[in-house]
């Protein structure tokens, strides 16, 4: 049944505490330089690779530097002259993560619908992603030699110095226009990207013209426990269409489990295919298409285990690529913190709240009828991953720091966000696995001049899956034209 809705901002909710307008007082870097080359690829679009260099502190702007790779896309249909170059609006992009990079965009899929619209692109490589300075244990700088020292630098990879990042950015590519207006850009957040998208609003409104956001209203003011209980329902209720399509997957389930249980299967990199690490493919679940290749994986799995008794090189190898800790290490390392805005330690959330559910514990649903199934949970961050990932184990120790720390930089000012005068336009899943509907619908009360396109026929990768639509509907509901 089709359930789209079209909804205005609500009223603000009171007895909300607000944060201090400008907490983050700094002053930005004079010595930010950028690095360019271009090329034409062969759907007529220009491509700019662009590197910035920032500060990694913004409280230290003359301090340590990193860098910063974006990569700047322009349809030649819409400008061909310089000129025209410089008159096409900029919608920067943000990724969902937090911890992933930008793929290289043409002219399909939602770059093609954002160029057709008039718009050039801008396609950032989040700090400590892709090919902006990366955060991976080998790449660490040399000076940090203590697991404090590198818990103190994780801690600038959020998204305050993301949106710091962007600010610079736009400063140089944009900032010296001569009508003020055109010194504004409109970004478009997916996912963790709306979530920095909501920090942009809070702190540095005045560099937005509009924002989109795509499964990404951010629970605002929300820890990590609060968000992850949320979600529980919606896991649970995922694990049973997923085991009424595949009743037979109960028992196969169980079988792995107890395989994997009694015997250590070391993956191709030299990781290990735990319970937990098994059990955490109910990430897939949120995406289109994610139970069958969920179910997939457990009719290979146990294939193998009934032809040859161990899981196959080629299975082992198709699971390890299917995780992403290892090459984005980012996602383990500050997904809790990610919503850490409430000054509370996290203190390992996920592995605290999904105790408190049996039914995706296996120690509890061992000792069940063997017709209870297992649940796979979703994204949440087992305190195991820094065990079970070969990239993940050298940072252990400084993830036991940080998920003790309390003292985190404001993600968002609830003040500005009631005020808030640019305008935004969200994609709302209903049954979203990822953003709980119900907390983004707090967070639409809170964000003054908000409209929602909320629907239950996209599931969280709506503007892959389907971007046509979803980004028509937000360009519709950015005219604010009503009946």
């Amino acid at each position: 049944m089709l359930r789209t809705i079209r909804t205005r901002g609500m009223s603000p909710r009171s007895g909300i505490t607000h944060l201090h307008r400008r907490p983050w007082a700094f002053r930005f870097s004079s010595t930010m330089i950028s690095d360019t080359e271009s090329y034409v690829n062969k759907d007529g679009i220009k491509v700019v690779e662009r590197f910035f260099t920032v500060p990694l502190d913004y409280a230290k702007p003359d301090g340590e530097k990193i860098r910063i790779f974006a990569r700047n896309l322009i349809p030649k249909i819409k400008a061909k002259t310089l000129e025209d170059e410089e008159k096409l609006p900029y919608v920067l992009y943000l990724q969902g993560g937090p911890g992933f990079e930008v793929d290289l965009q043409g002219s399909s899929g939602f770059a093609g619908e954002l160029h057709e619209q008039g718009y050039q692109t801008l396609w950032l490589d989040q700090r400590g992603t892709g090919l902006s300075t990366t955060l991976s244990p080998e790449t660490l700088p040399s000076r940090l030699v203590t697991d404090q020292d590198k818990a103190d630098y994780l801690k600038h990879f959020r998204a305050d110095s993301i949106v710091k990042d962007c600010e610079e950015i736009r400063k140089v590519l944009i900032g010296k226009k001569a009508n003020p207006e055109d010194r504004k850009w409109t970004v478009l957040g997916q996912s963790f990207g709306g979530f920095c998208a909501i920090t942009y609003l809070s702190f540095f409104p005045e560099g937005l013209k509009e924002v989109f956001l795509t499964g990404g209203l951010a629970p605002v003011g929300k820890g990590p426990d609060t968000v992850y209980k949320a979600l529980i329902p919606k896991y649970r209720q995922r694990n049973e269409v997923y085991y009424r399509k595949y009743p037979r997957d109960i028992q196969r389930v169980r079988n792995i489990v107890a395989y994997l249980e009694s015997n250590e299967v070391i993956l191709p990199n030299g990781g290990r295919l735990s319970v937990d690490r098994w059990l955490h493919l109910g990430i897939l679940f949120g995406a289109t298409g994610g139970l069958d290749i969920v179910h997939q994986l457990v009719f290979r799995l146990t294939n193998d285990l009934e032809s040859f008794g161990r899981p196959s090189f080629k299975t082992l190898q198709t699971i390890q690529s299917g995780a992403m800790f290892d090459g984005n290490p980012i996602y383990a390392l500050l997904h809790e913190p990610c919503y850490e805005d409430d000054g509370r330690a996290q203190d390992w959330s996920a592995s605290r709240i999904l105790s408190e559910n049996p039914q995706f514990t296996w120690a509890h649903v061992k000792g069940l009828a063997e017709t209870e199934p297992i649940y796979f949970y979703g994204e949440m961050v087992l305190r195991s991953v820094f065990d079970d990932y070969v990239n993940l184990q050298p940072l252990k120790g400084a993830v036991e720091i940080l998920a003790k720390e309390t003292k985190w930089a404001p993600l968002y000012d609830e003040n500005q966000l009631r005020k808030n005068e640019v305008k935004v336009s969200a994609a709302t899943y209903y049954d979203d696995l990822y953003v709980e509907f119900g907390l983004a619908q707090e967070t639409a009360s809170i964000i003054k001049n908000t409209e929602q396109y909320i629907t239950n026929q996209l599931n969280h990768d709506g503007l892959r899956r389907d971007p046509k639509d979803v980004l028509n509907r937000l360009f519709q509901l950015s005219k604010r034209e009503y009946n």
